[in-house]
């Protein structure tokens, strides 16, 4: 627990009501606070009481936290929230990270996110006035702010504010992804075409008497396939499906869209359909109806047993013409990593391209050590990070063949 935890507990007789405000506060700052973890936190503080502030802290701690990486933020949620003294110095410190030096990574990320969640309506309803200030001076640094759009671009999704999220998921709204066209058998009427068109020439004499005037042509009819993304929706993945799913939910309603037809599903322990919920106009609605579709979320990670079920039941009926699969995962799988590589295999061959988008390549060290890792990168064709707008935006490269040399090189590096 922070040492910092020196508080002063609300003395107004509305704790539930404060709790529930808390929850709230979370929520914002991006740690899953439903209302039903809500009233288990009131009913929790209810048998322990409220005698000793660090039972408190770890009473709130046990119904809130359920992931490593949320300790640092429900901490600081909980030090601006409840009521701390030096409140407003505080946000001052963690808004300018210039004054503070530099900081470990995760932890600053956390802060922000806490502050982002706390600082708009605290500096609203509490505006700082000369006398809070004690006479001291607050000097802002905007070196930081020279290329702040260059940085927000690369930054990572998991590291983001609930404001910044929010106005990635805008950017990506308009992020397209075209499709190069497949090959056809099927031709069409093309005058620059290389190949005869002998019966519209003799339909064509026909009309003239018998005489050929002009000789017709035709060309490949450009066939454009489908796209399937399976998207994993595990607790480890939840700071990067939602916006890949808003990624998804653009490439579906883009109106230049090239692909014949988009199919999503989610995977996690079970697999579910969500493609006609992501065919809605508005990206918010769309998704909160994937999110109660798909129960699920922040469960556990079972791709192997997913992949089995959508070849069974879904991949002849959707993909019969060679779709692209992307799949959207960390690989980081709790099931049986044989049934994962043999579904992989099977999904590769009946598939004209599958590509692998995995956040965790954004690590210069990444090396595939987890077995679900192991069991499918050898039957990828492409194996990309899509961890912020930037590789978002280069990810359509990934759908072309011309770079399918390099990428096979790449994958067999990381084999070892």
């Amino acid at each position: 627990m922070p040492k910092s935890l020196g508080l002063d507990i609300p003395d107004n007789g509305k704790l539930a009501d404060n709790i529930v405000h808390f929850a709230r506060a979370l929520r914002k700052a991006g740690i899953t606070a439903d209302p039903a973890r809500a009233i288990r936190a009131v009913e929790a503080v209810r048998e322990t009481g409220f005698e000793n502030r660090s039972d408190f802290f770890w009473t709130l701690h046990s119904c809130f936290v359920n992931r490593p990486e949320q300790r640092m933020v429900f901490a600081q949620v909980f030090r601006l929230f409840w009521r701390d003294p030096r409140f407003l110095e505080h946000m001052m410190s963690v808004l300018l990270p210039s004054l503070r030096g530099v900081a470990e990574k995760r932890a600053a990320a956390a802060e922000r996110r806490a502050a982002g969640a706390l600082v708009g309506d605290a500096q609203s309803e509490n505006p700082a006035s000369d006398s809070d200030r004690d006479g001291k001076e607050v000097d802002f640094d905007f070196a930081w702010t020279v290329s702040s759009k260059e940085k927000f671009k690369t930054m990572d999704f998991e590291q983001m504010t609930g404001e910044e999220a929010a106005e990635a998921k805008k950017i990506v709204g308009e992020l397209s992804l075209p499709a190069d066209p497949a090959k056809s058998r099927r031709k069409r009427f093309d005058r620059r075409g290389t190949s005869p068109d002998w019966r519209a020439t003799m339909r064509a004499a026909s009309r003239a008497g018998g005489e050929i005037k002009e000789l017709s042509r035709r060309s490949p009819r450009p066939r454009f396939p489908g796209l399937v993304a399976l998207c994993d929706i595990s607790g480890s993945m939840s700071a990067y499906s939602r916006i890949l799913l808003h990624f998804l939910h653009a490439v579906a309603n883009c109106k230049g869209s090239n692909w014949s037809k988009l199919h999503a599903f989610t995977i996690g322990t079970r697999l579910t359909n969500i493609t006609r919920h992501l065919l809605q106009k508005d990206p918010d609605a769309a998704l909160a109806a994937a999110g109660k579709q798909a129960t699920d979320w922040e469960g556990g990670t079972r791709i192997g047993d997913c992949l089995r079920v959508y070849n069974r039941d879904w991949h002849r009926r959707i993909a019969g013409q060679g779709a692209v699969v992307l799949i959207i995962s960390d690989g980081l799988d709790s099931g049986d990593p044989e049934i994962l590589a043999t579904e992989a295999d099977r999904l590769r061959r009946s598939s004209r391209r599958l590509v692998w988008i995995n956040p965790l390549l954004r690590w210069e060290g990444f090396a595939p050590r987890a077995a679900g890792v192991k069991a499918l990168l050898p039957h990828v064709d492409c194996f990309r990070s899509a961890h912020n707008i930037a590789s978002l935006a280069e990810l359509a490269e990934a759908f072309s063949k011309s770079g399918d040399e390099g990428e096979k090189r790449r994958l067999l590096e990381l084999l070892g």
